[in-house]
């Protein structure tokens, strides 16, 4: 059981409570107080998007001196990037998707941008590409051709992995939002994408708990498969009070015993000894001032570390034997009386 783990978050958690009803409530940190409070309370990673390490205004020809500026920063602060996500779905021009999209310029202009993140990373020392394909489905079906659509994401998988040997690429499923209907909407459809790709050892996941409950599906379940596969690269933990939009709470605040589930497989199958870290993908509450608005970061956090100690403590035996008397509901309670005393 490991029990040894690396934290990360990304910039965007440490935000100024807009949401899509109303302005923000609290104002912007920059990126050097972002990463202090992440080191401040525990965090050795910093997660990016493209733009959130390279303004999408600075010349190619300056890119690597911005790179290494802002890797100055985050190695003085302590922290190292964890990966980059090119943000294909913001631009105007990817309002269609970008490489799914039905126009040829706006799928080029997602590989562009796609390759700008591979160097990027490589200037910040992660080999970690995450592709989140939020606009990569449909406002209506008959919109786009399915198999096309398929096709068109595995050649844009194809592309980056070509375009640098070293790179890998972390699939972060989600069902829908801000789409309708997303392709690629699960675990096992993105692996089954990583199969037919022109290297499948460079192609994984990341599993985010919203996503997952999103689907109907239990997180740690979807987390086990990927193990199965030996695909799990990455998680972003947090927790979600049912099939609405994606809520990003503190991870453990809405159900308990799911989130040690989570933190149970972690443990039990060795998630971080090879490099992997714990993603905590959570948004302060929109009540929160600004002073006391990273306390879902640290909430989380202590959630984490307090039931892997669950899971570390408990005894195996006797939850063993229930399970070899099939006595399940014995086994509930047992687990419940833990629970209580967390």
């Amino acid at each position: 059981m490991n029990t040894e783990f690396k934290f990360s978050a990304g910039v965007w958690n440490l935000h100024t409570g807009a949401d899509p009803f109303g302005p923000p409530v609290r104002p912007e940190r920059d990126f050097v107080e972002k990463c202090q409070i992440l080191k401040k309370l525990g965090f050795d990673y910093v997660q990016l998007h493209d733009d959130d390490a390279v303004p999408m205004d600075v010349p190619a020809s300056e890119t690597a001196a911005y790179c290494k500026k802002l890797k100055t920063i985050t190695s003085d602060i302590g922290l190292e990037v964890e990966f980059i996500a090119p943000r294909i779905w913001e631009d105007p021009r990817f309002a269609d998707g970008g490489p799914t999209s039905n126009s040829a310029v706006s799928r080029q202009l997602a590989l562009d941008r796609a390759k700008r993140s591979v160097d990027i990373a490589n200037e910040l020392g992660t080999d970690r590409i995450v592709l989140w394909p939020a606009r990569e489905g449909t406002y209506i079906r008959e919109a786009k051709d399915a198999i096309t659509a398929y096709q068109r994401l595995l050649d844009y998988c194809n592309a980056i992995l070509n375009f640098d040997p070293k790179v890998r690429i972390l699939g972060e499923m989600k069902p829908n939002e801000p789409m309708d209907l997303m392709y690629l909407p699960s675990t096992g459809h993105m692996l089954a994408l990583c199969y037919q790709t022109v290297d499948p050892s460079r192609t994984g996941v990341l599993i985010e708990s919203a996503h997952s409950i999103l689907l109907g599906l239990d997180p740690s379940d979807e987390m086990a498969y990927a193990l199965f596969h030996k695909k799990l690269w990455g998680v972003h933990l947090n927790d979600q009070n049912g099939l609405k939009f994606d809520q990003d709470k503190t991870f453990g605040s809405v159900d308990l015993r799911r989130a040690f589930n989570q933190v149970d497989v972690l443990v039990r199958h060795d998630f971080g000894k090879n490099g992997e870290v714990v993603g905590l993908d959570v948004k302060a509450m929109r009540t929160q001032a600004h002073d006391i608005s990273t306390k879902h970061l640290s909430n989380s956090k202590e959630v984490f570390e307090r039931l892997v100690q669950l899971a570390v403590s408990i005894d195996r035996q006797e939850w063993q034997s229930y399970v070899d008397a099939q006595d399940y509901e014995a086994l509930e309670m047992f687990l419940l009386r833990h629970f209580l005393k967390i």
